[in-house]
């Protein structure tokens, strides 16, 4: 794994970049798809982890939460909108057409079970020295952990760092296909635009070291709204 920040870690993935985990502080941030319990694992070895937090309950981010939960001995977090659907894996309520091949498939092979929520977060509250942010639009219940010191910001899904289709660097908002409510997101995109932070981790995409790209892309994007 990788210091991004002080106490911050980006775990691992294959491909880099594509699907984003951290380490933040002692607590686990997302956990990618089922297939990723192993490669998780292998990377914490040694390290003190004391929680399990999601930015969101899709598929690419809770599929291995339950074997990892359970491994460790930890407890599972998420955001007070999105624990129903974690705690009874009904992951078509989480999308705006269940039923597409896309979606079909990635809840057939990437999405974990359900599994227990012993904490749902909130606005405000604070966990390993970050404050959460609720951001709904992508999902209900989805988070950003926002560390004012530094200005570090975990956005999740609300936006990408990524070309989904060709895999190039660069801002985005997330396909709509997995966005339940765009409008909701987009009021989320700007609201935490309005914290300038200096540094976004994403969960899919590079980590943008440069704010004022931005504010650019937050610009550009309400200026078409």
């Amino acid at each position: 794994m990788l210091e991004i920040a002080p106490g911050l870690y980006q775990l691992n993935g294959f491909p880099p970049d594509m699907v984003n985990m951290y380490l933040m502080g002692n607590i686990l941030v997302d956990a990618g798809t089922r297939h990723a319990a192993g490669g998780l694992l292998r990377q914490l070895r040694g390290q003190h982890v004391v929680a399990h937090v999601l930015t969101h309950v899709h598929p690419d981010h809770q599929g291995a939460s339950k074997q990892i939960c359970q491994t460790l001995g930890i407890p599972l977090w998420c955001g007070a909108n999105d624990a129903d659907v974690m705690r009874t894996g009904q992951m078509e309520r989480q999308f705006p057409d269940p039923n597409t091949l896309s979606i079909r498939a990635m809840n057939r092979f990437w999405a974990g079970p359900a599994y227990p929520v012993t904490r749902t977060l909130r606005e405000g509250d604070q966990i390993a020295g970050f404050t959460v942010v609720e951001t709904p639009g992508h999902t209900p219940g989805h988070l950003a952990f926002w560390r004012e010191s530094d200005r570090v910001l975990i956005a999740g899904d609300m936006l990408n760092n990524i070309n989904m289709a060709n895999m190039q660097e660069g801002l985005h908002e997330p396909p709509p296909i997995f966005t339940l409510d765009r409008a909701t997101n987009r009021e989320s995109i700007r609201k935490i635009a309005e914290l300038q932070p200096a540094m976004v981790c994403f969960g899919h995409g590079p980590v943008l070291y440069d704010g004022s790209r931005l504010q650019a892309f937050v610009a550009g994007l309400m200026a078409t709204a």
